[in-house]
């Protein structure tokens, strides 16, 4: 389907248009709807396999999928454990990190179908532009990393009280003369700032770059030599798309596990006094 764009630009720039319901106006307040209901179907479908396997587990023998999900349980408290030391871990920050962990492992995953497939699947029903990867859009990682902050900033104010949390706001870390005050609301802005902006931009960055390179590998293939035979093209086509799809696994998880930590990291940091 790569051959019928006049160019590779428009063949990228077609698949990477977002079905997006504009505000009045236009502008701030638009909805990417495609990455918005890609992303709320797969955070159900992580969850409501958890609670199937998790209510149908029994104390015997476990079977593939129970010993699945228990090795991923086990492996994330394992994670949360060497971390967070400041009360019971089971009670929130362990659930959350494992929730965090397969919803992005989800949504990650969505890169591994072809756009040509899920472009004209869509068009089916009249829809010609929706971006399957919900992670490619910088407004859900900032959604996602904008709700750990809300988190850290909520857990920072609990364990040391609205008052304890203003005055390490402008006591530390250079100290409590007023004369320092500037420097440290001004340094701790930085601190506060960078954090769900790192955190958000490397989980966006390197999924838009897979994005990316699956589309030029499927428009390099297409426009190949090899594209004039049909099953020579396809072979092409499916060797360059396999080779960097078994690469991606690993961009898939370690990312999915990298904004696993840092939640787990920035929460555990809300805790401690300084």
């Amino acid at each position: 389907m790569a051959t019928q764009y006049k160019s590779a630009t428009e063949y990228i720039e077609h698949h990477l248009g977002f079905f997006t319901k504009p505000a009045e106006g236009g502008g701030f307040w638009s909805i990417n709807v495609d990455s918005v209901v890609t992303a709320v179907l797969l955070g159900s479908i992580g969850l409501g396999l958890l609670w199937w396997v998790v209510r149908g587990a029994t104390a015997g023998v476990p079977g593939k999928r129970q010993a699945f999900v228990e090795l991923l349980i086990g492996f994330i408290d394992d994670q949360v454990k060497g971390i967070f030391h400041h009360g019971d871990r089971n009670k929130f920050i362990a659930p959350a990190a494992l929730t965090v962990f397969v919803w992005i492992v989800l949504m990650n995953s969505m890169d591994f179908l072809p756009a040509d497939w899920v472009a004209a699947a869509f068009g089916l029903i009249g829809v010609h532009a929706w971006r399957i990867v919900p992670t490619a859009d910088v407004n859900t990682t900032f959604a996602l990393s904008l709700s750990v902050f809300a988190m850290m900033i909520w857990f920072s104010i609990a364990a040391k009280g609205l008052g304890g949390w203003i005055h390490e706001l402008f006591c530390a870390p250079f100290g409590g003369h007023p004369l320092l005050w500037p420097a440290n609301f001004l340094f701790n802005c930085v601190e506060y700032i960078s954090k769900p902006l790192s955190h958000s931009l490397r989980l966006f960055g390197n999924m838009y770059a897979g994005e990316i390179l699956f589309l030029l590998l499927w428009m390099w293939a297409a426009n190949s030599s090899f594209a004039q035979d049909y099953f020579g093209g396809f072979i092409v086509s499916v060797l360059l798309g396999l080779g960097w799809a078994i690469f991606h696994i690993l961009i898939v998880l370690l990312q999915a596990y990298i904004f696993m930590m840092l939640t787990i990291v920035y929460i555990s940091m809300a805790h401690e006094h300084h």
